[in-house]
Order: structure tokens, then sequence, then C-alpha cells
């Protein structure tokens, strides 16, 4: 299915943000969000009556400051927050214990980033991936030394987050779905990483579409080569949803 088809008026537009809608950079610190893609995205959210939104592993609080002044509806934290159009964050997660976080940070090799989420905790390798190993064997024994709390280490490009089992993109992605504006669409979600499988899985009984970029997941309708492709491909899909009725 080409991408700048999908009918404005009967979808719901999920967007990953980190090798999705923006290029991965060194650290989180580093990406930038133009004011061409906050315009974009605001045209396409008027189009599709609202039921646009972020699905990401950052904060809200974190994607609020990279798209200031646009505040869409959000999934954040891999599904600990959420925010409607309302502006309340709803959690559904505890934070990790900050002894635990400090643990982890302080017992990270030399070179890596550590981005420290509250509901999670990144530590990205990418710029000493020799370290990958080593990394991993700090974090076991950093949980470890915390037998009580639930958690569980999710794997990315370069990157392993430690965060609480219980929050997954797939089944925020799935409560978002029963909402005004978002439901009674199909929805259409575009992710990059293992990260966003949760919500590939769940997309068949929601009878949505999933795109990827880069990577070949399961039951796709289709693959973008790049993060340039994608804003290419919305574009696309604003300027021929101009002037359709909602």
């Amino acid at each position: 299915m080409e991408f700048p088809s999908l009918d404005p008026k009967s979808i719901a537009l999920l967007l990953d943000v980190d090798g999705t809608l923006i290029d991965i950079k060194p650290s989180p610190s580093e990406v930038h969000v133009s004011d061409e893609l906050r315009r974009l995205l605001q045209q396409l959210s008027q189009q599709l009556g609202g039921a646009l939104a972020l699905v990401s592993g950052r904060p809200i609080a974190d994607l609020d400051r990279l798209f200031s002044p646009l505040r869409l509806p959000t999934i954040g934290g891999h599904g600990a927050e959420m925010r409607l159009h309302d502006g309340k964050v709803t959690r559904g997660v505890d934070p990790l214990p900050q002894d635990l976080r400090r643990r982890l940070a302080g017992d990270a090799p030399p070179g890596i980033i550590v981005e420290d989420k509250g509901y999670s905790l990144a530590l990205h390798y990418r710029n000493v991936p020799q370290h990958e190993q080593h990394l991993r064997a700090s974090i076991d024994a950093g949980r470890a030394a915390f037998p009580s709390e639930l958690t569980e280490v999710q794997s990315g490009k370069f990157v392993f987050e430690v965060k609480r089992p219980n929050a997954t993109k797939g089944e925020a992605v799935r409560a978002l779905m029963t909402q005004p504006p978002f439901a009674e669409r199909r929805p259409v979600f575009i992710g990059d990483d293992v990260t966003d499988e949760s919500v590939f899985a769940i997309l068949p009984a929601l009878k949505g579409l999933g795109f990827s970029v880069g990577r070949h997941f399961s039951g796709l309708a289709g693959i973008f080569d790049s993060p340039s492709q994608v804003r290419r491909a919305l574009k696309d899909l604003a300027t021929r949803s101009q002037g359709t009725p909602q």
C-alpha cells in the first residue's frame, strides 16, 4: 500500500520519534526537530481531526521540549505515561527507585551515555560498541542488587534500557485507540526498532497498518529507507489531504 494514498478521514497516525521522524544522533540530547517538521505535524493533526500521536521511549516532558510549542497526544516512556488532548498525563507504572538508577549509571563502563527517564534508565553504547558485553554484565549485576524491584532489560539500537515489565508501547496504543478522536479509526503506526515490536504485534487485532524504517518486521504494510523518507511521505500525505473534508 502506498502511504500517501491513506484516507485521512479514517486513519489515526501514530509515530515513533527517534529513528523514525528524526535521525538518530550520537546522544539523545543532540537531536533536533525542525520548524518545518513541527508545522507538518500540526497540519497533519488538523487534517486527521486530531488523531495523530507520538509514541516514544522518551518521557512526555522531553518530547514537549523537542517539539515546542507543539503539544500532541503522546505516549511516552515506552507506554509508562500517556497524554490525550485534555492535557492530563496519566501514568501506568511507578518510577524506578533512584538508588537503582544511580547504581546502574555508576557501574556503566566509560563512554556510555546515560539517559535517565525516571520510569526507566537507558544506557547508550553507540560510541563504545566494544563495551556491549561489559555493559550488559554490569546491568545484570545492578538489577540483581535490587531483587524486590520488578524490571526487565529492553534492547534497542546500541542501547540497553532497564524498565518496568508491565509498560509497553503496544498496550498503551491499545488504550489510546479506545479514546476520541482515535476510536473508530484505523491505526497506522511507523516505528523503527525492536522497542516498537509490541505495537506491530497488536495492529492486526485493531485492523491497523504498520510501517517500519530500515528493518523488517512481520506483517508490515511497507518499509521506509530512512527518517527523511518518512518525512517526505508525511508531507505527500498532507499535500494530498489539503482540502479533504473531515
